[in-house]
């Protein structure tokens, strides 16, 4: 088989155990000569909503036609449906639990199918605890290698895919949003959009603490808070060489507050 496409993973498997490889094992085993490249391992375990956060960030600069599988399933075994999407410049492999919601939200889904000719399955008696290793890897290089999506399993309506939408911001008191996601380094990402305060001056308010906003991390003093746009077009809070999440006490889903114009 020739490599058509690359196969981009994201999981919640981290790199302590065999799971992602393993995974890649699968994948060579139908094709060799495929490109695999990592997301991220380290999605929080079984938090699906930071899986979709990251999987919408990292999904526009991947080469047209990757294969984008992602694992965060804390329903594997269960009653939700493993699924492949075909959009207009790629693929997305994995469970029907709302992790792809994001990507569908930039990039509507041309074909949907649910994953039920087991021709294209590492096994027809998969383990009820793998299907990474046993479904979706297999299905991402059989389809990488060139197998059309209509030939993996039974057509569904787009429509019917779980959808997991951030949550939206309210207008009752003032601009309030929410931290939808923390990374790494404790920054908070909000659910406000750069548009949002494009052209204005603005703060943020959080617990009762205003924060300036600034356009880079060193715009404030070291140790000390501030809220600017991140990389990925959310607005953000940081501490300048510390962590937002630690100094600030606050969990996804936490309230923050837009103070525009001040």
């Amino acid at each position: 088989m020739k490599s058509v496409g690359a196969i981009a993973l994201l999981t919640d498997f981290g790199w302590s155990d065999v799971y992602v490889g393993v995974m890649k094992g699968a994948i060579a085993q139908i094709n060799p000569h495929l490109t695999i490249i990592d997301i991220t391992h380290h999605i929080p375990a079984q938090n699906i909503s930071a899986g979709r956060f990251c999987l919408l960030n990292a999904y526009p600069y991947f080469p047209q036609g990757t294969v984008f599988v992602a694992v965060v399933d804390p329903g594997v075994g269960g009653s939700r449906k493993a699924i492949a999407i075909q959009l207009e410049d790629g693929f997305l492999v994995g469970p029907d639990n709302g992790i792809f919601s994001g990507v569908l939200s930039q990039s509507p889904a041309m074909l949907a199918v649910e994953l039920t000719n087991r021709q294209y399955w590492r096994t027809a008696e998969p383990s009820h605890t793998f299907h990474g290793r046993d479904i979706f890897a297999p299905v991402a290089a059989h389809l990488a290698s060139g197998v059309p999506l209509i030939a993996l399993g039974e057509t569904i309506n787009p429509a019917t895919l779980i959808n997991l939408p951030i949550p939206p911001l309210t207008f009752t008191d003032g601009i309030v949003g929410c931290i939808q996601y923390i990374d790494g380094y404790g920054n908070l990402i909000a659910n406000i959009p750069a548009s949002v305060v494009a052209g204005k001056s603005w703060q943020v308010e959080i617990k009762g603490k205003i924060i300036d906003s600034g356009e880079f991390y060193g715009a404030t003093l070291l140790g000390e808070a501030i809220a600017l746009i991140g990389s990925h077009g959310w607005v953000e809070i940081a501490v300048n060489g510390g962590s937002a999440q630690s100094q600030l006490k606050l969990n996804c889903g936490d309230r923050v507050k837009l103070l525009l114009d001040i």
